[in-house]
């Protein structure tokens, strides 16, 4: 469905969040696929404070400790714009989010471990690639490895992803790095489990 018109040149979240809502999966999945840079760089600024996130929005509460939850992604850069975020609560005491980004050139960047915590702004989840890595994870995923190996220095290493909500499914997101925000946003779409 093309929400486009709900986006610029003012986006009306409550609006685009109801549509979400209504939909399933993949008619999210191709819905955020059709935005372009510019309306996911409105829609970012617009979603400071509309929906605040928690944890549980990346992980469910209902879902049980090690189990992944895949959230798909399409960022605004040129190539390799369609991957996934791949999360799961620790069961270690402080039941710590972490996850990795699971896409095509994972055998050259490396998986790009994060934490999931609280961002600096209240409503506000940070992916944090230069914080704590996990130790364990669930099976069948890649080894963990420093964000510093391979290309991922170039990509992951130091970056923070600062998230915001759109709908119960749909978050928006922008990369920070090195002090600065980068010209890139991307928008992810939880599956249920």
């Amino acid at each position: 469905m093309d929400v486009t018109v709900l986006v610029d040149p003012e986006p009306n979240l409550e609006q685009i969040a109801r549509v979400l809502d209504e939909l399933g999966h993949e008619g999210r999945v191709h819905t955020v696929g059709t935005w372009s840079k510019k309306e996911q760089a409105l829609l970012f600024e617009a979603a400071k404070g509309h929906r605040p996130l928690t944890l549980e929005h990346f992980v469910p509460s209902g879902v049980e400790t090690m189990k992944e939850v895949i959230h798909d992604g399409r960022n605004t850069l040129f190539a390799f714009n369609q991957f996934q975020k791949r999360f799961f609560r620790s069961d270690d005491e402080d039941a710590t989010l972490y996850g990795y980004n699971h896409q095509d050139m994972g055998w050259v960047t490396g998986p790009g471990y994060f934490e999931v915590r609280s961002g600096e702004n209240e409503g506000e989840i940070a992916i944090d690639y230069a914080k704590r890595l996990p130790t364990k994870t669930p099976s069948g995923w890649p080894p963990v490895l420093p964000n510093s190996a391979r290309l991922g220095s170039l990509v992951y290493e130091g970056m923070i992803d600062y998230m915001r909500g759109i709908s119960e499914h749909v978050a928006i997101g922008r990369a920070f790095k090195k002090g600065a925000f980068m010209d890139a946003w991307f928008v992810l779409v939880r599956k249920d489990a």
